[in-house]
């Protein structure tokens, strides 16, 4: 018996639907062909040509770029070429490509996510959300990638670690793929996860402490108090400094990840990019039962202003993600928590 795989999945979602979902399906196709192209250069590690060398270049975001990166974009970029692709937005590239201003899809990319990890064999990714086209690419082609995260019509990250993965949304529920070389295609490993409720773990680089906000690190504070704080309960603390690395873990056993905005020069909206990070990241999560927010408001309400506009960005566990949007909003001017937040327990749940 021949194992279920993402063509399966895929063709079953598109069948389902209209021709826009078989282009959604065919863009997915695309991408994952191209995924296994980078996850083998990855694999060849110090061997391959590009693996952690550095192109002497930054990106659109001033980010240094290494010789994979431009790799993984340019794979990407051929990908999106042979898929009804008619705006390729992306980390790597200052300005959209237009590829076909006919089509009706539009992708936004991170081609390589924690690359600053390669040379550590530390798990890196990509990440990508599909759009519906506005408009006349053409003409204007920024109207398709300005849209909110609540217009994406699907959203993923591939993950290259110890095993090549796929973690996909088209909107119906939050789904698994694992690569089989054996079979030399993804199977459809974990369907419709849900993120735990509730977790006893968090994710946040804790060496900037000294440049958070109140909120932030009165919430971090608690957690550390462990079951005589107001949480009620003792908790872990993970960072990987790879945005892939860190969702892959909140999807498959909970989890809180906090990147908020800090007094660094630079930092002030955080690092991590609405469009090509945050957006698919927080689909991913709603769609798991999860939530996102910049601290506050939900990640997918917020209409974009530039390709690479960045945000804060929490995401994981519904209570826990509610939980640092009420320590933002019960601080008093004074940045000091209200007695009955802190000493009463109105929010230990």
């Amino acid at each position: 018996m021949s194992a279920y795989g993402l063509s399966d999945y895929l063709e079953e979602y598109w069948k389902a639907g209209d021709a826009q979902r078989e282009a959604v399906a065919d863009t997915v196709t695309a991408l994952a062909s191209a995924a296994v192209a980078v996850s083998i250069e990855i694999a060849s590690g110090a061997l391959g040509t590009v693996f952690a060398e550095h192109s002497g270049s930054h990106n659109a975001a001033g980010d240094a770029q290494r010789g994979l990166d431009l790799y993984a974009d340019e794979r990407f970029l051929e990908a999106a070429g042979r898929a009804p692709i008619a705006v390729y937005a992306s980390e790597e590239l200052e300005h959209p490509v237009v590829l076909d201003p006919k089509a009706p899809l539009a992708l936004a990319i991170d081609p390589l996510d924690g690359s600053s990890n390669i040379d550590v064999n530390v798990s890196i990714g990509t990440i990508f959300s599909i759009l519906k086209v506005v408009g006349d690419p053409s003409r204007d082609f920024m109207p398709s990638v300005l849209q909110p995260g609540s217009a994406q019509l699907a959203a993923g990250f591939f993950i290259y670690g110890p095993q090549l993965a796929l973690v996909l949304t088209v909107g119906e529920g939050t789904h698994i793929f694992t690569y089989s070389p054996r079979f030399a295609t993804f199977i459809h490993t974990k369907a419709k996860l849900e993120i735990p409720h509730k977790t006893t773990e968090f994710s946040i680089n804790a060496s900037n402490r000294r440049f958070w906000d109140d909120a932030v690190r009165h919430y971090v504070d608690d957690c550390l108090r462990g079951a005589e704080g107001p949480q009620g309960r003792d908790f872990n603390m993970r960072w990987v400094a790879s945005l892939v690395a860190e969702a892959y873990r909140i999807f498959v056993r909970g989890g809180v990840f906090l990147y908020p905005g800090d007094r660094r020069k630079g930092y002030t909206n955080g690092r991590l990019r609405l469009i090509y990070e945050a957006n698919p990241i927080a689909l991913l999560a709603e769609q798991a039962g999860g939530l996102a927010t910049d601290t506050v408001t939900p990640i997918l309400e917020i209409v974009p202003t530039s390709l690479h506009q960045r945000t804060p960005l929490v995401f994981g566990s519904k209570s826990e993600v509610r939980q640092v949007g009420h320590y933002h909003a019960d601080l008093d001017p004074a940045g000091i928590l209200s007695p009955l937040f802190g000493s009463r327990g109105l929010f230990r749940n």
